[in-house]
């Protein structure tokens, strides 16, 4: 495993390019409302990134060893589908929850966050979902410091995430990023305290769990890239790019419109 160790030149275009995504999610809101395809809001996304940004959508083409090239340009997933939801002429409507996940690459370098987004008014159960998710995952940003490891950060994601009575995806993980999309190491969103891959500074990664109102099995579609719940229960996802700092750490993903971080988390 070859884990890149950031230096400052590399941190400060890692910054720009994370900020970047973050404001995409920022210009999309708006966006988001009922009667809105998922296709028109790709194309209004990938109209900011380029003409705007003057960067680079991640996503579209990519293409992992044996997956055909992604053919958009951000993700959408809507309601059931955990990740990877390719956008199309999908009508969102009242109630839907929706993830978006940005990927930016600006100057070579790659930023990566995701939101939830609420069409009109959605169940509880769909606040309660997102809303536990966005916690879980601060919950594991906050392990983030040298001399911790990996599976600090995934168990204290995954048992609060128990707790509140949901589940943890674990075909998908959080992943080192930099001049490359995805890097190593895997940062799993569930596993044991003192054990995994031991934090230094100078590491970038994501955190970004995956969590289900049902069980945790999941269910590849047709498409070859959409993952759904296999008993068609709420998903949400939440992420951020996190940078290991000398005393502990610095989200990098952040812009004016990113959501504050939960005042409770001492406590939950």
């Amino acid at each position: 495993m070859a884990i890149s160790i950031n230096k400052a030149d590399d941190i400060a275009k890692m910054r720009i390019a994370g900020k970047l995504a973050s404001e995409v999610l920022d210009y999309i809101t708006p966006f988001v409302v009922q009667g809105v395809t998922t296709d028109k809001l790709d194309k209004l996304c990938h109209d900011y990134i380029v003409n705007v940004q003057n960067a680079i959508p991640a996503p579209l083409n990519y293409a992992p060893d044996g997956h055909t090239p992604y053919p958009k340009s951000i993700c959408t997933s809507v309601n059931h589908q955990i990740c990877h939801g390719v956008p199309s002429d999908k009508v969102l409507k009242n109630g839907d929850a929706v993830n978006i996940d940005i990927t930016v690459i600006k100057d070579g370098y790659h930023g990566d966050t995701s939101r939830m987004f609420h069409v009109g008014e959605v169940s509880i159960q769909a606040k309660r979902l997102s809303e536990i998710t966005y916690q879980a995952m601060w919950l594991g940003i906050n392990k983030v410091k040298p001399g911790a490891t990996l599976g600090d950060v995934g168990y204290a994601i995954q048992a609060f995430t128990e707790k509140n009575g949901y589940s943890v995806v674990r075909e998908f993980c959080g992943h080192g990023i930099g001049k490359k999309f995805h890097e190593d190491p895997q940062v799993l969103h569930y596993g044991r305290p003192n054990s995994g891959v031991k934090l230094v500074e100078g590491m970038i990664f994501t955190i970004e769990p995956m969590i289900n109102a049902g069980k945790r099995d999941i269910k590849h579609m047709p498409d070859g890239w959409t993952v759904v719940t296999k008993d068609r229960s709420l998903s949400a996802q939440w992420e951020h790019t996190i940078l290991v700092t000398s005393t502990g750490y610095e989200v990098l993903t952040v812009s004016a419109g990113t959501p504050a971080t939960p005042e409770n988390l001492q406590s939950l």
